[in-house]
C-alpha cells in the first residue's frame, strides 16, 4: 500500500431501512497532515460494534455519522508522526479514527494501550468489549456468589465475556443466543451453565426451565421482545445492566415489548441502568489487571473473528447486525 493513498469507507447514505453494502463507498483519500498537538495514526485494527449502526440514526453518546463523512470507529493503530509530547513513533493507540488507513487527531482524544501479542486482544478482552463486560456485570449489575445472572447476545463479543465472568463470581450462569449451535458451544466450550435459543418461539418456556430460580442480574444487550421476557422472570432487588438495544438500531423498530416495565420495576423493587464504558476510566487498570489475570489461568476463553481487508468492513459490519460473528468482530487493515 503506497504511504500517499488514504483508502477510506465513507457512509454514502444514510440507511432508513436495513443497513446495506451499497450504503457505504470506498475512496482514495490523501494522508492528513498532523498539526501541533496532532499524531498521525496508522490504523492496524478497526472494531466492529453494533453501536456503529445507531450512530448513522442520529446523536447518542457521541455526534452522529453523516452521510459522506468517514465512517466513525475504534481503532488500534500506530503512531506514523508525532506533534504532541508523549507520543512517539510505533507507539499503540486506541482513537476513534474511523474506517480509514490513516487518521491525524488531537492528542488528547487518544488512548496509549500497551504493545500485547496478540494485538487483537486490545480491541476484544482488554478493549471495549471486555471492560464494558466487566464493568457493565460487576459495577452496574453487582452479582453476588450464587445469584442467577441471564445475558443476551451471550455468543457476541460481550456477551460471552459476561457469562465467563459470572461464572467466575460464583454465579449460575445462562446465555440467550440465537440457533442451537451458538447455544451447544456457549455451554461446551465458555463454561455456561445453560443457554436459550431466542429463535425458538417457547423463549419465556425454555428460560423459565433454564433459569429455575428466577433472574437476579439481567444483562441486556438486544432490548426488544427479549428484554421484556426477561423482566417478567426477574427476581426482587434484582439488577438489570443495560448496554445495547441491537433489536432496535438496524430496520425499523420493534413495535413490542417491553410491556408493564412501570409497574414491573416498582413492584419487584428492580434497578435498571443503562452505563457506558467510559463512565468508569478511573478503574481501568484495575479491570485489565484482573482480566489479564483470568486470561491467564485459563479462566477466560477469548473468542475473537477478524476479517482481512478494509474493503471488507460494511459487510462485516452487516454481518455482525445479522448475528453471524462469535466473539469479538474485527477488521485487520
Amino acid at each position: 500500500m503506497s504511504a500517499s493513498v488514504n483508502r477510506q469507507v465513507l457512509l454514502a447514505e444514510k440507511p432508513s431501512g436495513k443497513l446495506s453494502p451499497s450504503h457505504f463507498k470506498l475512496v482514495d483519500g490523501k494522508v492528513p497532515e498532523p498539526k501541533d498537538g496532532e499524531v498521525l495514526l496508522r490504523t492496524r485494527l478497526i472494531s466492529l460494534d453494533a453501536a456503529n449502526r445507531a450512530w448513522m440514526q442520529g446523536a447518542t453518546y457521541r455526534a452522529a455519522v453523516e452521510a459522506n463523512t468517514v465512517m466513525a470507529g475504534g481503532s488500534i493503530s500506530e503512531v506514523v508522526s508525532s506533534k504532541a509530547p508523549g507520543f512517539t513513533t510505533g507507539d499503540l493507540i486506541f482513537a476513534d479514527t474511523g474506517w480509514q488507513d490513516y487518521a491525524a487527531l488531537p492528542a488528547k482524544h487518544l488512548i496509549k494501550v500497551p504493545k500485547i501479542e496478540p494485538m487483537s486482544y486490545l480491541l476484544s478482552v482488554y478493549g471495549i468489549a471486555g471492560l464494558t463486560a466487566y464493568f457493565g456485570l460487576l459495577n452496574v449489575g453487582q452479582p453476588k456468589e450464587g445469584n442467577t445472572v441471564v445475558v443476551s447476545a451471550a455468543a457476541g463479543s460481550v456477551g460471552s465475556i459476561v457469562g465467563q465472568i459470572a461464572k467466575i463470581k460464583g454465579c449460575r450462569t445462562v446465555g440467550i443466543a440465537g440457533g442451537a449451535e451458538k447455544c451447544k458451544w456457549l455451554t461446551s466450550e465458555l463454561g455456561f451453565d445453560a443457554a436459550v435459543d431466542y429463535k425458538n418461539t417457547a423463549l419465556f418456556k425454555e428460560l423459565k426451565a433454564a433459569a429455575p430460580n428466577g433472574i437476579d442480574v439481567y444483562f441486556d444487550n438486544v432490548g426488544g421482545d427479549i428484554f421484556e421476557t426477561c423482566l417478567f422472570q426477574m427476581n426482587n432487588r434484582g439488577r438489570i445492566a443495560c448496554c445495547g438495544a441491537v433489536s432496535q438500531y438496524d430496520g425499523a423498530p420493534s413495535a413490542t415489548g417491553p410491556r408493564g416495565v412501570p409497574g414491573l420495576i416498582v413492584v419487584k423493587r428492580l434497578v435498571v441502568q443503562g452505563f457506558i464504558v467510559t463512565d468508569f476510566n478511573a478503574e481501568r487498570d484495575k479491570a485489565l489487571a484482573d482480566l489479564q489475570s483470568w486470561v491467564a489461568s485459563g479462566k477466560l476463553k477469548v473468542q475473537e473473528d477478524i476479517i482481512n481487508g478494509i474493503e471488507n468492513t460494511p459487510q462485516a459490519l452487516i454481518g455482525l447486525l445479522n448475528g453471524e460473528n462469535r466473539g469479538k468482530r474485527m477488521v485487520r487493515v
